[in-house]
């Protein structure tokens, strides 16, 4: 199907180069049927690039997406242009009447901070407590994923002796699960983090369940409330040269990074990545979309509590 996205949406026109169906707003009215709401949170610095990671994913269903671009009315991004925000992007106060089949929080660079000290952290915690009435899932990426299980359930996020970067196997630890439906017994998924959460803390929480875990990148994915959130540690939705292009822009700026592990063939950064994820990725986003969003989620949006 297509994904529906405003007019002269910057992704579009890459989306269409990649042979991916786009439908803009005006056109939306002509397809007669309901497409899926799904609202994303980006708070990445690099907006666009994040923007396309996940369209490009998501075109992968069969189903008409409508996506809103959502903001935070208390944060100002610096890597953002205001024309591309104001034109784009939707202010939460803006949108909190309003109901949606998903909602994606993507990751943020404020690892350091302790959730408290981030600046934005009282609105986004509003939000994340809008989602649990007015989101049938809510998918929470990386520093998303910890805030999420921070507030909901107060697990706490622990820094790591250096930054978990690269492409690491993750274990099947649930089969049965819708989201692990298709999904080989050992996947691969790209991470890019200073801090984790730990499965003992988890382990505490009755309402938590892990599905996928790595020996070496420790906790993969979380979920609650009969899959209404979804916690993933890792970027199943990453393009091949995100880790490349984030690795050479810290070796430019003289920064401590390793060369990503098992990323690179040969460990050679001149010979490329070797792309493992992208079709388990594909695989996943659309076990998403289709067991806890399409077929939970009510025809009439009023009707999500």
């Amino acid at each position: 199907m297509s994904l529906i996205l405003p007019e002269h949406f910057p992704a579009t026109d890459i989306l269409r180069k990649e042979h991916i169906d786009v439908t803009e707003n005006t056109r939306s009215v002509a397809l007669k049927v309901r497409p899926l709401r799904v609202a994303i949170l980006n708070l990445m610095p690099l907006k666009i690039d994040t923007e396309v990671d996940l369209l490009r994913i998501l075109a992968q269903s069969p189903y008409h997406i409508e996506v809103t671009w959502m903001s935070l009315a208390t944060h100002t991004p610096k890597h953002a242009s205001p024309e591309h925000m104001q034109a784009f992007y939707q202010p939460f106060p803006e949108l909190k009447e309003q109901k949606f089949d998903g909602f994606i929080v993507t990751g943020a660079p404020v690892e350091h901070l302790a959730f408290e000290e981030v600046g934005y952290w009282p609105e986004l915690s509003d939000i994340f407590r809008w989602a649990r009435t007015n989101v049938t899932s809510t998918l929470y990426i990386c520093w998303a994923a910890q805030a999420g299980l921070y507030f909901h359930y107060g697990i706490p996020k622990h820094p790591l002796p250096q930054k978990m970067f690269g492409i690491f196997p993750q274990q099947v630890l649930d089969a049965a699960h819708p989201l692990m439906r298709g999904m080989d017994d050992v996947f691969f998924m790209p991470h890019s983090r200073h801090t984790e959460v730990r499965r003992e803390d988890i382990d505490r929480v009755n309402e938590l369940k892990i599905i996928a875990e790595s020996e070496y990148s420790g906790v993969g994915m979380v979920v609650a409330r009969e899959g209404r959130e979804v916690f993933v540690t890792g970027h199943s939705e990453y393009s091949p040269y995100t880790l490349d292009t984030e690795y050479k822009r810290d070796l430019g700026k003289g920064l401590p990074i390793q060369m990503p592990m098992n990323y690179y063939r040969d460990d050679n950064p001149e010979l490329g990545p070797v792309v493992r994820w992208r079709t388990h990725g594909v695989q996943w986003y659309l076990n998403w979309l289709h067991y806890l969003v399409y077929q939970t989620t009510p025809y009439n949006l009023n009707d999500i509590k």
